[in-house]
Formats: structure tokens, C-alpha cells, sequence
């Protein structure tokens, strides 16, 4: 279902910029300090009630807040010791932003302060939805990680990236992208 919607998204995204359609990219993080490691990742919908079993830090709605009371309508965001990432096998090559024990405990004190915006929808006017990138750039951002210098694969795409980069306040960074963009 989610393969087939992100592709659907995709196509009709690709059509409206006139461009081809890429991969679409969902970013998650493994953080490992010492013997210590750490899952960071967004995913919809919620499976169950038992949200202390996965670290959920945030739930919040997507698409609409009045659904928000029915847990299909509800997303997550998790951080939690020696979790999972379902999907990790379809990883590309991980991108290093650090090998600072102090980075790492910034990126996970970074988590306590994901707002809850809608997934699926563009509540900060930036041109992206809120989604798992959005929360990842997010943290990496508030973190103090060079968000700007992080891309996905060229032949790929990771719709919301900028928003999270916007959310974390780095208004700086996400200016500096868009002109980039633009050369």
C-alpha cells in the first residue's frame, strides 16, 4: 500500500513540475554511542496502544486533526533502544552526520522537541508535506548538523526534507537550499 501510494504521489508530483519521476526516500536514523543504539523514525499508522513498547515520543495526525482519534489516522515517532526499522534492507549507503558521542546525544535530546504537525499536509507553507523526512531533518537540524549538505541519492527524491529543516527554525539553511536550487 505505502510503495504503491508514494508511487502514485510521485507520478502525479513529477507531472506537475514537468520531470520525470524519481524514487521516493523515507529517512529514519540509527544513532550508536558507545554500546548504545538507538532507532529515530516516523511511521503510519499507529500499530496498537502500546506505545511505550516502541518509544513513542510524538503521535500526531495526519491529514486531519478531528481524525486524529482513530488510529489509522495517527503517525508516530519513535525513539527507541535497539528498535527496528522494518524496511532497513532497502537502505541505501548511510550518510555520516558525526562521530561525536556529544552529536549523537544532541540528535536524541533534538527528539523531545518534534512538534506534531499534520503528515501529509504543508501546515508551515513551504511548498512540502510534513512527513518521516520532515522529522528526521528536523532533528539533525535542531541538533546542529549541517542539514543543507544531506541529500538523497541523485536519482532520488525526499519530499519534506525542507520542512523539517524550516520547523527547526534554520530559516538560514532552508533560504541557502532554495537558491542553490535554483542555479
Amino acid at each position: 500500500m505505502v510503495t504503491t501510494s508514494a508511487r502514485f504521489y510521485e507520478s502525479v508530483a513529477a507531472a506537475i513540475s514537468h520531470r520525470e519521476p524519481k524514487v521516493l526516500f523515507h529517512a529514519a536514523l540509527v544513532v550508536q554511542t558507545g554500546s548504545i543504539r538507538k532507532i529515530i523514525e516516523c511511521a503510519w499508522p499507529s500499530p496498537d496502544d502500546e506505545l511505550s513498547e516502541r518509544g513513542v515520543v510524538v503521535v500526531g495526525p495526519v491529514f486531519a486533526r478531528f481524525l486524529e482519534r482513530f488510529r489509522t489516522f495517527r503517525y508516530e515517532v519513535r525513539c527507541w533502544e535497539d528498535g527496528i526499522i522494518p524496511d532497513l534492507e532497502f537502505a541505501t549507503t548511510p550518510l555520516p552526520v558525526g562521530e561525536a558521542a556529544d552529536t549523537a546525544e544532541r540528535v536524541v535530546a533534538a527528539v523531545d522537541a518534534i512538534p506534531a504537525h499534520r503528515w501529509g499536509r504543508d501546515d508551515l507553507g513551504v511548498g512540502e508535506m510534513w512527513n518521516s523526512n520532515s522529522v528526521i531533518s528536523f532533528v539533525l537540524a535542531t541538533a546542529g548538523v549541517p542539514v543543507v549538505d544531506l541529500d538523497p541519492p541523485t536519482d532520488g527524491r525526499a519530499p519534506g526534507w525542507t520542512s523539517g529543516i524550516a520547523a527547526a527554525g534554520s530559516r538560514e539553511a532552508w533560504d541557502q537550499r532554495l537558491l542553490l536550487s535554483r542555479q
